[in-house]
């Protein structure tokens, strides 16, 4: 083996990798069997995090970035001037055992540019994790990216293998991918998310009859989009993932602000990055319609396209909707408690265990570990205890953003004291 060269290709597609951030381990729970490698229980990708909290990592690369498409958004792109590199079959094989055995890794994110045809892209694919499973006996996660128009058998195969299978959307909208993608087709996109469903929900069915039904892609499937490379608003990226989470059950979607790496008129700007905040408010909406109960149509319409990015959707909701308000923690359902800023899940059970046993105040909540810094301005425990009435939403918001800083200020002066 040639040390230099799978280190120099490992360089090359490793960092081509990077931008695709449609990754997660949770849901899979393959068992470490006949005294095999790895285990993918609670297991994840690099650098991200698993239900558990653990900070966790994958090898992470691209079986090659040569590919036959000119996305204006991609920095493999056919007609950019970059170094090009590409894998053989046994080298990822190689790389993923030896990387484990060094600790270094918990499983493979395997993607890829599409070179030849879509077929063939995959079948190659599958070829590394069918060599993980069968020859070296495997059984770390493994995610592998499904390519745009790949047949409907390779999907099969492939969830045979795989934990994962994602296929990124790439833009939003229909008319964002014909303008910066022309040469693909929406429905390449769409139909191996359909033949996964379906093979996942097939699965299912059979397992309830035959224990030994083989396991099909069990931490499911997800997507990712990218978003600033063309014009669409917050509501169109978030009624986008709300469609394919419902028609697709998708396990995740994920956010990726588009980074500009060449120039192009279809594209913004060179220097022109999209602020990591918007990509944040993005997932915390995404957590709100996927834990909370919000419906997309409250966070994001016609009359708010956008989100604010000073504050979180949350309180964003709040403060457009103060006639909820205020909630009284003693005798409001949990719907409704979830939708009082500051609160999380965690908290919502605190209150509704500790409320069967006695009427609770500010200081109970304090106690039971509620934080109150947000809260206070949107609860009582008493009818009669409200003392923000005559406060607009603007002035609560005002003073809720000053209370933030001085907090972080806080904590930045004490860091300053240890040095």
């Amino acid at each position: 083996m040639n040390f230099e060269r799978i280190k120099e290709k490992l360089t090359i597609l490793a960092d081509a990798a990077k931008y695709d951030v449609s990754c997660s381990s949770s849901g899979s729970n393959r068992k470490n069997i006949n005294k095999g490698l790895g285990d993918s229980s609670g297991m994840g990708i690099c650098h991200s995090y698993s239900e558990d909290g653990r900070c966790i990592s994958l090898l992470k690369i691209l079986l090659t970035n040569h590919c036959i498409f000119d996305c204006a958004y991609c920095v493999s792109r056919s007609s950019n001037d970059i170094k090009r590199a590409a894998f053989k079959i046994q080298e990822v094989v190689d790389l993923t055992i030896n990387f484990y055995r060094r600790n270094y890794i918990e499983g493979l994110f395997l993607s890829s540019g599409i070179f030849h045809t879509p077929d063939y892209t995959m079948e190659r694919l599958i070829a590394v994790a069918k060599k993980l499973r069968l020859e070296e006996n495997f059984n770390g996660y493994i995610h592998l990216k499904s390519i745009p128009g790949a047949s409907d058998e390779l999907m099969r195969e492939a969830g045979l293998y795989a934990d994962r299978l994602s296929i990124n959307i790439e833009i939003p909208t229909v008319s964002g991918l014909k303008l910066l993608a022309p040469e693909k087709d929406h429905k390449d996109f769409i139909k191996p998310m359909e033949k996964v469903k379906n093979e996942i929900i097939q699965y299912k069915e059979e397992k309830k009859l035959i224990k030994s039904t083989p396991k099909y892609a069990p931490a499911g499937q997800s997507t990712q989009m990218i978003v600033g490379a063309t014009g669409e608003s917050d509501k169109d990226i978030m009624y986008s993932a709300v469609h394919y989470y419902a028609k697709y059950q998708m396990k995740r979607v994920y956010y990726s602000g588009y980074v500009p790496v060449m120039q192009d008129e279809r594209l913004p700007a060179l220097g022109s990055e999209v602020p990591i905040l918007r990509e944040n408010r993005l997932y915390q909406t995404d957590w709100l319609l996927r834990f909370y109960g919000f419906d997309v149509r409250e966070l994001l319409n016609n009359e708010h396209p956008n989100l604010d990015v000073d504050i979180d959707p949350k309180l964003g909701w709040a403060l457009r909707n103060m006639h909820e308000f205020p909630i009284n923690v003693n005798t409001a359902e949990k719907r409704m408690l979830a939708r009082i800023p500051g609160l999380g899940m965690k908290s919502v059970h605190k209150i509704i265990n500790a409320r069967r046993y006695r009427k609770l105040s500010l200081d109970h909540l304090k106690a039971i570990g509620v934080a109150l810094n947000r809260a206070k301005y949107f609860i009582v425990c008493d009818t009669r205890d409200w003392r923000f009435n005559d406060l607009a939403p603007e002035r609560i918001k005002s003073m809720i953003l000053q209370g933030s800083q001085s907090k972080y200020q806080k904590m930045y002066n004490q860091q300053l004291r240890l040095f």
